[in-house]
């Protein structure tokens, strides 16, 4: 049989417009893709992925386009006037994105230790989990991302880090024993740098108010504020500041009703002694 051929992205053809529009305007301005990246602080793959319809346009990037090309609003209306289908970024690129350059992140997680916080046999071992299984390649690159993503850790003035993980994703066992005591205790070591705050939602509580499920503040270095969640057969990246600031509601009433920072140590402690 033929190998299948995947579907085009929903609203593909008002990714495709808004990339023609910038490349209209960058033409008309005599401008380069690279010339171009480097006026609006980005590089040149990604605007050419914008051009080509591959990536979706995010509105502050539209509005430093409009600036440097001499457009009166044209792609950031362009960009706020988006489907909404297609905020949904393929492999979630929009968000990696984000990630890399934020000032802060404050990440809810219910199943899984974060990915910034893992090990990479934890990573490993959480990838392998994913059904119907990708095959050991695969696993392989995935893991090698998510082990990339963590750099920011290691910037010379780290994003302020902020996590709340329910205490069920630090009971499961995932990848055995060996694995289980040594992300604990790499997450028990992540809790003691400075940029980097760690609180454990614990069982029993009688009302909690992540109910909904995991998500993740972003704030950007234009100080804008994003939300990101993702479900089991996508993503979603949150621009709408109401929505946003729904989603800030719940992270706050979440620290609130978990351990504080002292109580979650302790906790790691007290599983690092039982492992």
């Amino acid at each position: 049989m033929p190998p299948r051929k995947r579907p085009p992205r929903p609203n593909a053809t008002a990714m495709k417009m808004i990339g023609e529009q910038v490349a209209t305007g960058r033409v008309a301005k005599k401008l380069t893709q690279s010339q171009l990246a480097d006026l609006v602080n980005m590089d040149c793959e990604t605007i050419a992925s914008i051009e080509q319809g591959r990536r979706v346009l995010m509105p502050d990037v539209a509005e430093r386009m409009d600036r440097a090309l001499g457009l009166p609003g044209v792609l950031a209306v362009a960009a706020l006037r988006m489907p909404e289908v297609d905020m949904i970024p393929a492999w979630a690129e929009e968000y990696f994105e984000r990630e890399r350059e934020a000032l802060a992140l404050s990440w809810f997680d219910t199943m899984i230790v974060p990915g910034l916080l893992q090990t990479e046999a934890y990573a490993r071992a959480v990838l392998s989990c994913r059904v119907p299984y990708v095959g050991e390649a695969k696993v392989e690159l995935q893991t090698a991302r998510r082990m990339k993503r963590q750099e920011i850790l290691r910037r010379a003035v780290p994003p302020t880090l902020s996590f709340v993980i329910w205490e069920p994703a630090l009971r499961d066992r995932i990848g055995g024993p060996n694995v289980y005591r040594e992300q604990i205790r790499h997450l028990r070591e992540c809790a003691e740098m400075p940029s980097v705050s760690v609180q454990v939602l614990p069982l029993g509580l009688t009302a909690q108010a992540g109910l909904n499920g995991p998500f993740i503040l972003v704030e950007t270095p234009q100080f804008q504020h994003l939300a990101y969640s993702e479900t089991q057969r996508g993503s979603l990246l949150v621009r709408d500041p109401n929505e946003v600031s729904i989603l800030t509601q719940k992270y706050a009433m979440l620290r609130s009703q978990a351990l504080n920072v002292a109580e979650t140590k302790g906790l790691l402690d007290r599983l690092l002694g039982e492992s």
